[in-house]
């Protein structure tokens, strides 16, 4: 699949997320690579036929001072290869991409991973509404 008809899924996956925390997010960017590099799966302890589909990088809010600014924005590194490789058709892709967002963005907030299993399942399982506002 090329990159900008990946990029179209990400936007349609990213409009999965509650508005609430579509809002709420700043200074975040999304930003799509073909693989993981090798050295980032060794430093996670990541080996085959495990992979990863995506990594927040930056200080969760719930982590920032009072003196935390002029800083470059956050990450969302989503990795294409796996999710295509992963996915059955475009849909599943476009909520395999969405569920990953929830994932990493939840680390963004600075929720546990229980708490982000919880919202996962709630979007497995559509209860996620998108144009919440609470």
């Amino acid at each position: 699949m090329e990159r900008a008809e990946f990029d179209h899924l990400v936007a349609e996956a990213l409009r999965t997320i509650p508005r609430r925390f579509r809002k709420a997010m700043a200074n975040l960017a999304i930003v799509v690579e073909d693989e993981p590099p090798p050295d980032l799966l060794h430093e996670m302890d990541i080996t085959p036929p495990d992979t990863l589909l995506g990594l927040y990088q930056g200080t969760p809010l719930t982590e920032r001072h009072w003196d935390y600014g002029n800083a470059l924005p956050d990450r969302i590194l989503l990795f294409q290869g796996p999710h295509e490789r992963d996915a059955e058709d475009e849909d599943d892709l476009v909520i395999a991409i969405g569920e990953t967002l929830i994932h990493e963005i939840g680390h963004y907030f600075g929720l546990s991973e229980e708490e982000i299993e919880e919202i996962e399942e709630r979007y497995w399982r559509g209860e996620v509404d998108v144009h919440e506002d609470t």
